[in-house]
């Protein structure tokens, strides 16, 4: 603006003078050409320096040849030719010359305005008329100052405006920042001064809200995970989780036993490197590739022994129903399978001990009733083995009625205080008599003081029993069998000791199931029904002890039973 204002007074002002210049030319015309058609010799020169200082104006007359024969600043034969000068050419063709030059004659820049003279349409000279421009160049440079003054005080007033300005608003900016790059952080706690009223206040308080929505989602899905986590950690099911890559993302705990594999060094990477078992892979290659659900089982053999494992995988897909990837979940079902195998080992070998009394009780029964001559002694021998067999056969239904008793929610023991001296005592009485018949030794030693423990004194009695009758029928003529009772801290401990054949370390593990035996053709020859450890066991157990064997084959065995005595329960 400073700029425009100096230019359009610079143009005015010039215009101005050579108007002024103009008319001062034009009010000269009528006195020139009276002294080209009667030249004086000094009077018109005197009289146009004289005028030139009233108007303060130069003034010069100039003959038609460009010759001066009049001025106001010089004397006329001291100065050259102004045929030349623009101004001249100017007047000479359009009637009127102006020009801004610099002078030699008076050493300052000056405006001229030249005007022909004309008589009888001859043209006798020109009329020109000077003004210095120093004082306009004054007055411009004052102005301009006053511009560039006036132009620095408003821009600083500006820029100190645009400061306050700018920091009204950079002030908020910069908050708002920060708490974006705390949120980015995971810090959504940050909040913004919202007691502004215009835009910005309006955008903090949108952002307030935006970071506690922030806070509550990210609250909810931290919660959701950490439910996940858990849950997926504490399942007793293996969990692998794959992109459509096939590359892991999830690897639970179970997962990690099963599989052997670290879950920390599987992300990322394909799933059948981080695993051998190439079944899963594979049952999650197919159901990427099919999208539907798989099953599949398998085996793992290791070092420490046999998994069977139970699969079934199902594709992964986003809230578009798009594929993400794959699911496989894995189940141990080592412990099924191996129930399952007792399950039928005992229904076979149930099947078994039941079939072998009811087939010699019918072969017996068959033969007593198709035979009516058979001789009395035969008829008391075969209703002997009857009655031997009927016998078995109870007590096998009656070692089954016992276990199922002893596993069932009504089969809870009735507890009070039992002396197992005494229960020992008087159960090793049977025993010495029927090892005296054997040629077996059978010896007692129970501690003076008495050991009371809370227990089923008929049990616990059971307990002493099946063991003794165990290592009688497993010791050969000539051997040893002791019962033994000491204190050990807080328990009461029953040890049984034989001199028998002993148990091989394979079957020591199962010796305690339902119908197993060591030597069945031995036990089946005995009488045994194979379920008398089992109930052994399941007695213990149900008293809240435990029992052991140490055992060396031909050497002997040592059953040991602990249960907590009376004193350390109350």
């Amino acid at each position: 603006i400073g700029i425009l204002v100096s230019q359009r007074i610079e143009r005015d002002t010039l215009e101005e003078i050579a108007q002024s210049l103009e008319a001062k030319a034009t009010l000269l015309k009528e006195p020139a050409i009276r002294y080209f058609k009667r030249p004086p010799v000094t009077s018109f020169q005197n009289h146009i320096r004289a005028l030139g200082k009233a108007v303060n104006t130069r003034l010069t007359v100039i003959r038609a040849d460009g010759v001066v024969v009049a001025d106001s600043e010089r004397e006329p034969g001291s100065m050259d030719n102004h045929a030349n000068r623009p101004e001249i050419l100017a007047a000479r063709s359009h009637g009127i010359g102006r020009a801004i030059r610099f002078s030699k004659t008076l050493q300052v820049k000056m405006m001229y305005v030249a005007l022909p003279l004309w008589s009888e349409d001859e043209l006798i000279g020109y009329i020109r008329t000077a003004y210095p421009l120093s004082t306009i160049d004054n007055r411009l440079r004052h102005i301009r100052t006053a511009i560039v003054f006036a132009a620095g005080l408003s821009a600083t007033v500006a820029l100190f405006i645009g400061f306050l300005l700018a920091r009204h608003f950079i002030t908020p900016l910069t908050a708002m920042t920060a708490v974006a790059e705390s949120m980015s952080c995971g810090d959504y706690d940050q909040r913004l001064p919202t007691s502004r009223n215009d835009e910005i206040g309006k955008l903090a308080k949108a952002f307030n809200k935006m970071a506690e929505s922030c806070r509550e989602h990210t609250e909810t899905i931290r919660t959701d995970r950490n439910k996940l986590a858990v849950i997926l950690s504490g399942m007793a099911e293996g969990v692998v989780a794959v992109n459509e890559d096939e590359r892991v993302v999830h690897l639970n705990e179970a997962a990690e036993r099963l599989l052997s594999a670290s879950q920390k060094e599987s992300l990322g990477k394909p799933v059948w490197e981080i695993t051998r078992v190439r079944e899963v892979s594979e049952i999650l290659s197919a159901a990427l590739r099919d999208k539907t659900e798989t099953q599949r089982n398998l085996q793992v053999v290791t070092q420490e022994r046999k998994r069977f494992i139970e699969m079934h995988a199902s594709p992964l897909c986003d809230g578009q129903g798009k594929l993400v990837g794959a699911l496989a979940v894995l189940r141990d079902v080592s412990e099924l399978h191996r129930l399952e195998t007792i399950r039928s080992e005992f229904v076979a070998n149930a099947s078994h001990e039941l079939k072998t009394p009811i087939t010699a009780i019918r072969g017996l029964v068959e033969t007593l009733i198709d035979d009516k001559e058979l001789p009395p002694v035969k008829r008391e021998l075969f209703l002997g083995k009857i009655k031997n067999q009927s016998l078995r056969l109870s007590s096998i239904v009656t070692d089954l009625l016992t276990l199922s008793r002893l596993e069932s929610e009504s089969g809870k023991l009735e507890r009070c205080p039992v002396d197992l001296c005494e229960v020992i005592l008087a159960t090793a009485k049977t025993f010495v008599a029927i090892g005296e018949e054997r040629g077996i030794a059978v010896e007692t030693q129970v501690p003076d003081i008495s050991a009371e423990v809370w227990g089923d004194e008929e049990a616990l009695s059971q307990v002493v029993s099946n063991l003794l009758d165990n290592a009688i029928k497993y010791t050969p003529q000539g051997g040893r069998v002791w019962v033994r009772l000491h204190l050990q801290g807080d328990d009461a401990v029953i040890e049984v000791q034989d001199t028998g054949i002993g148990i091989e370390p394979k079957d020591r593990e199962r010796i305690f199931e339902r119908f197993y035996r060591v030597d069945k053709a031995r036990s089946r020859e005995l009488g045994g029904t194979g379920l008398g450890l089992s109930i052994v066991k399941h007695i213990v157990i149900a008293h809240g002890g435990r029992v052991t064997v140490d055992s060396t084959p031909g050497t002997g065995s040592t059953f040991r039973v602990f249960l907590s005595l009376a004193s350390a329960s109350m």
